[in-house]
């Protein structure tokens, strides 16, 4: 169960390496959370990411889990439920691709849409069923502003991202009044493995940041969280600009 400051107590991350999710475990153990299940492929890193976390006091477990292989995470993620309460779980896994060679490679980019959207349906509805069914915990899902309006820079990614925030929004509609918390998060560019190299877009932030307003997120109860805020208002401006001058934005 949640502490009075609102922290859970059991955390399950699905994308057990993700810089994100492991900067969220960090400030979580920090608030109480003792008990971290860590669901990713088995690799040195996921390794390495649960020592991280043992060495601040957290009892920590890794966990086989690959979102491209949905017709098992029903018996993977459900052990883990069997062993007791899970008070939130996160799923912050996705791949950004890349936009220019995914463009004239159809697989590479079914992979994008796959992993980040396919994948995320079928572990979301896991997750989410077994918080139903135990009572209570939140489902925090890691989407994107990138989902807001397709970009030509980045339509795959970021369409897929938009799948994905519109299926948690409805099944945070589902879940409403059944004791199951669903909060999307949507970042902007965040400083990550995944993102260098890149050119940093504006209001760009960091993995800290985006743990930061989850935290706060959880404390309000809230249902969507921008990081950072002033996103809110800047997709709320781009999403009304007409078409044929969106294309020449450099965004």
């Amino acid at each position: 169960m949640k502490d009075a400051f609102g922290a859970p107590q059991s955390l399950l991350v699905l994308g057990g390496t993700s810089e994100i999710g492991l900067a969220t475990a960090r400030r979580l153990i920090t608030r109480r959370t003792r008990t971290v299940w860590l669901a990713g492929r088995p690799s040195p890193a996921l390794t390495a990411a649960a020592d991280s976390l043992r060495a601040l006091g957290a009892d920590v477990r890794t966990v086989p889990f690959d979102a491209l292989d949905t017709e098992s995470h029903e018996e993977g993620l459900g052990k883990i439920f069997t062993e007791g309460d899970v008070d939130m779980v996160l799923l912050a896994f996705g791949v950004l691709g890349d936009q220019v060679r995914d463009e004239s490679d159809p697989l590479a980019a079914v992979r994008v849409a796959q992993t980040n959207y396919t994948g995320a349906v079928s572990a979301g509805l896991v997750c989410a069923q077994a918080l139903q069914a135990q009572g209570h915990g939140s489902l925090v899902v890691l989407s994107s502003v990138a989902g807001e309006r397709a970009r030509r820079a980045n339509f795959i990614y970021g369409s897929s991202k938009a799948g994905l925030d519109a299926f948690a929004q409805g099944l945070g509609d589902a879940m409403h009044g059944t004791g199951v918390h669903v909060m999307v998060v949507r970042p902007g560019f965040v400083r990550t493995r995944m993102t260098a190299g890149r050119e940093e877009a504006p209001l760009a932030t960091t993995p800290e940041a985006v743990a930061t307003a989850i935290e706060l997120g959880l404390r309000r109860r809230s249902e969507t969280v921008w990081v950072p805020g002033a996103l809110r208002v800047v997709m709320s401006a781009l999403r009304h600009v007409p078409r044929p001058l969106f294309r020449r934005l450099p965004v």
